[in-house]
């Protein structure tokens, strides 16, 4: 079958909508679970341990992989891991051992994490490979790239979003290992579509040797840093820390955490994909840059600080929470979806899987760091702790941005040919 970028783009983002509802929804279902049984932060932090970490090296490899033998085998390896992680939590039973449970358990987050981070590589690289076929020239080509990037990457946290409160939802309804099962079978079904798309898609001409895993951009090197301290930043109160705390300081059940983050994620998700539009009120005509990324991390380096200062402060725990989870969402889903657009901005269509897979190596590394310290530092030093920690990894994140250089065409004067 002959498909045009654009249905290739359309199947590939499909797949991935439906893997991101699994991937929240998994996240919440095993977070809620091992909570209820009894198990400390940190414990909970080291279930999610090789999620993040395998995603680290599947970001390493998986561009390669790509590149050589093209984003539809990508595609369906991650797909196929993710259905047989969600099989494998179907036994978990309470009765385990807590050894038996963290390392089983572990183990499933680890093909997971391979999963999500194939499956993640996949969708962001073939935006590229669409837009390098149909620019009229720069700027047209530069607005259409931020702009279909803001929408898929916003679209999927919104699915996520989605994903949490179907994972609270599907604990109280239908319990744990049900809802694994029913995940997969639904799974199983949005792998269909993918089995028309080319082999091609993707693919190097010449097929890149390994070291070429390693970037050797400066853009590209500069940015995954930012990306690793912005992504740590988050993570680092959001993971675990938030979720243990709602329902201890507000004494929220499962159901009504997972809505409450969900929303909050949809919403996220939503200025994600609007933020070309609120450039555009801002009077930003223009893709973003360099000075666009150092104005939102400044920015948000405050609001985990105004956050903490708040809970010092004895103000409303649920007003502060709302306020403040409010102004971060929006602040970092700006920062993040001038992140993904430059990254694509730095590359070309010939490289791209191996520059986006180094890159979400970098963000993949920075949710690993960020979800060990949630758990820890929650543990030792409460919520406070975790939010001070978050306003210092911003900030390093806006320090590293300040040495990035222009993107691939910026200086351009000639239409892309």
């Amino acid at each position: 079958m002959n498909l045009s970028p654009l249905k290739q783009y359309g199947i590939v983002t499909t797949n991935y909508w439906a893997f991101t509802l699994t991937d929240g929804a998994m996240r919440m279902l095993v977070l809620f679970h091992f909570h209820a049984l009894g198990y400390t932060t940190l414990e909970i932090a080291f279930l999610f341990l090789f999620y993040e970490f395998f995603g680290v090296l599947t970001n390493l490899y998986g561009g390669l992989i790509g590149a050589r033998y093209g984003l539809r085998l990508t595609l369906w390896v991650g797909t196929c891991l993710q259905i047989l992680a969600l099989l494998m939590l179907i036994p978990v039973s309470s009765s385990w051992p807590k050894v038996l449970s963290v390392v089983y358990v572990m183990m499933a987050q680890a093909i997971s994490g391979i999963a999500k981070d194939l499956n993640k590589m996949s969708a962001k690289s073939a935006i590229k490979t669409v837009i390098s076929e149909t620019p009229e020239n720069l700027q047209v080509g530069e607005k259409r790239l931020f702009k279909w990037v803001a929408i898929l990457t916003g679209s999927k946290n919104a699915l996520k979003g989605v994903g949490f409160f179907l994972g609270g939802l599907l604990l109280m309804s239908m319990g744990f290992n049900s809802a694994m099962g029913w995940m997969a079978a639904g799974l199983a079904m949005a792998l269909i579509p993918t089995l028309v798309l080319p082999g091609q898609m993707g693919k190097m001409k010449v097929k890149p040797a390994l070291s070429s895993i390693l970037s050797k951009s400066q853009g590209i090197n500069v940015l995954s840093l930012a990306r690793f301290f912005l992504f740590g930043a988050r993570d680092v109160w959001f993971v675990v820390a938030l979720p243990v705390f709602l329902e201890e300081a507000l004494g929220w059940n499962f159901s009504e955490i997972g809505g409450f983050l969900g929303l909050w994620v949809v919403g996220y998700g939503i200025v994600q994909a609007s933020a070309p539009a609120l450039r555009r009120l801002w009077g930003q005509s223009q893709s973003p840059g360099a000075s666009a990324l150092q104005f939102w991390n400044a920015l948000l380096t405050a609001v985990p600080a105004l956050l903490a200062v708040a809970l010092w402060r004895e103000v409303d725990v649920s007003i502060a929470i709302t306020a403040g989870l409010t102004l971060f969402g929006v602040v970092f889903a700006m920062n993040s979806s001038i992140h993904s657009y430059m990254v694509l901005a730095y590359t070309d269509s010939e490289s791209v899987s191996l520059n986006v897979g180094f890159y979400y190596m970098a963000n993949a590394a920075g949710r690993l760091i960020g979800t060990l310290l949630s758990g820890a530092i929650f543990l030792l030093g409460g919520m406070q702790a975790c939010l001070w920690t978050s306003c210092l990894l911003v900030g390093l994140a806006w320090l590293t941005s300040r040495r990035l250089p222009p993107t691939l065409r910026s200086s351009a004067l000639l239409p892309i040919s």
